[in-house]
């Protein structure tokens, strides 16, 4: 079978349904050669202006995922403390993703640049880009969950870092002109991901009526 043929017999709906955010994987790390081809497929994602905006740091050494999960459960304590939330509330919150963040053979940190996107004086269109940027980066990192699904691989999208960039930062070297906006852990899953739960398309979905003007 060609490579072509086995592309177009491929069932992408399959893949949707089976992907699955993964929290508890086994302790083997994917290889060099299945990370580069998950990433590689993951900036084939569109981009605005074709830029290409995202940036991914893969770390797999485990001290520095335990620094990045100490620094991040630092923050996220000190904002729940300020919050009113309870001793305890607040102690099962960070071991839970301390354990998250340390017990995945790779995490991948997923920003954005906007080095190489348009700039603008005024502060509407200057948004406008940024936002751009954002969800380019976005279908990106869509790319990348599914590319690791296709190989047998779990993951699970973070969001916490968008609440501790500076921390983040200061863990991992990375430029300054990185903008932080997740984290994906990622293994061989050692359990399955939770049955989605979805809302009726009709809750989503509108069609436009036709303009009879």
């Amino acid at each position: 079978m060609t490579a072509r043929t086995s592309a177009m017999e491929f069932d992408g709906h399959s893949l949707l349904y089976r992907r699955k955010s993964v929290r508890h994987y086994r302790p083997e790390a994917p290889t060099v050669e299945a990370l580069e081809r998950i990433l590689t497929s993951a900036a084939l994602a569109p981009s605005a202006h074709n830029r290409q905006p995202w940036r991914f740091l893969v770390v797999a050494d485990h001290n520095l995922k335990v620094r990045l999960a100490r620094g991040m459960g630092a923050r996220l304590a000190t904002d729940r403390l300020r919050d009113g939330d309870s001793d305890a509330a607040i102690a099962n919150d960070v071991d839970r993703s301390f354990r998250r963040i340390t017990s995945a053979p790779v995490v991948i940190l997923v920003a954005l640049t906007l080095v190489d996107m348009d700039s603008y004086p005024d502060e509407a269109r200057a948004h406008a880009e940024w936002l751009m940027a954002v969800q380019s980066t976005a279908m990106a990192g869509q790319n990348l969950l599914l590319a690791a699904e296709a190989e047998g691989l779990g993951t699970c999208w973070m969001c916490a870092p968008l609440f501790c960039e500076a921390d983040v930062k200061r863990v991992l070297t990375v430029p300054d002109d990185w903008q932080v906006q997740g984290l994906i852990t990622l293994g061989a899953p050692a359990r399955a991901g939770s049955p989605k739960v979805r809302k009726p398309l009709r809750d989503y979905v509108a069609f436009a009526k036709p303009d009879h003007q």
